[in-house]
């Protein structure tokens, strides 16, 4: 998450948690443990789009904390550790991400340390991840092929064409059946450009929805003790002041005025007047909401 925000140009500096300067984990349990704890979001730039990063804990003891996050993303990226593979926690996260059908790419992480086999890793993430798992760092006519495999359609074109073209691999990337994998070396900054340039390629943007809809996805309190209901919204927009009416988890319905919206990136914040369809933002105002509801045209689809 550093190296993304870093070479986005969001930050001049590269933090990292263990040396206590990291942007995105800024408690001191987080600070004190050197590991991510806390859900946290950024907001960052690439060429053509605005993004909002969410870096969730990797640590099992904290994947509820990760899980919570996950009907929100348009999309995930996985690290995963070159000198370590794939772990349990890894296959755990892995399964989440299906329950939830969130498109992932993996980022393979350490490679520059000795005794890492870059073939041996991808064919482990093959077998023990799935087929889809395609290296997009090495050569194309390879690649092209392996992504073919993965779709009869796909495969048709290739036969005719001998490639696979880019909207192809961006419908198999949001279907779940392409993965696309980069190795590189974060804390080097080795591979991540490419990486964020490999995002920026091969995701779709969020079909576009008049109606107001949202999803929360954390509930947290800031310094002063002011309650903030964090969500996405999945549609339409939503203004500071509106009255919002909705059902708390107990059937009981309720009417409540927001005071005010937050647009967070690491510990700051800036107070729009309106949010809209994609934006992570904190609302305050709001008493009864809770994780996993959905708001407005989302609604029905609040997690029991």
């Amino acid at each position: 998450s550093e190296a993304l925000l870093y070479v986005s140009g969001t930050r001049r500096t590269l933090g990292r948690v263990d040396h206590r300067d990291a942007f995105l984990d800024t408690h001191n349990l987080e600070r004190s443990r050197g590991i991510t704890i806390f859900s946290k979001q950024a907001r960052m730039e690439s060429e053509s789009r605005a993004i909002t990063l969410v870096d969730t804990p990797g640590h099992v003891d904290f994947s509820a904390e990760a899980e919570r996050t996950m009907p929100i993303l348009d999309c995930a990226v996985l690290v995963i550790s070159g000198t370590d593979g794939i772990q349990a926690h890894t296959h755990t996260l892995w399964q989440l991400l299906e329950r939830y059908g969130v498109p992932t790419f993996l980022f393979i992480n350490k490679m520059d340390l000795s005794g890492v086999d870059r073939d041996g890793l991808l064919m482990q993430l093959q077998n023990r991840l799935g087929s889809g798992c395609i290296d997009f760092a090495g050569d194309e006519a390879a690649r092209d092929e392996a992504v073919a495999m993965c779709d009869e359609g796909a495969l048709e074109a290739f036969l005719d064409s001998g490639s696979v073209d880019e909207e192809t691999v961006r419908r198999l990337v949001a279907e779940r059946k392409v993965f696309p994998c980069w190795f590189g070396a974060a804390l080097k900054l080795e591979g991540v450009e490419e990486f964020l340039a490999l995002l920026e390629r091969y995701t779709r943007p969020a079909p576009a929805h008049k109606e107001f809809g949202a999803k929360v996805f954390k509930i947290a309190r800031d310094a002063q003790g002011n309650r903030l209901t964090y969500l996405k919204v999945t549609g339409g927009t939503l203004k500071a002041r509106d009255e919002l009416k909705y059902t708390n988890q107990n059937g009981e319905e309720f009417s409540e005025k927001i005071k005010g919206l937050r647009l967070y990136s690491g510990t700051k914040f800036d107070t729009p007047e309106t949010v809209t369809q994609g934006e992570v933002c904190a609302v305050a105002g709001l008493t009864k909401t809770y994780p996993g509801q959905g708001l407005g045209a989302d609604a029905d689809a609040s997690a029991p």
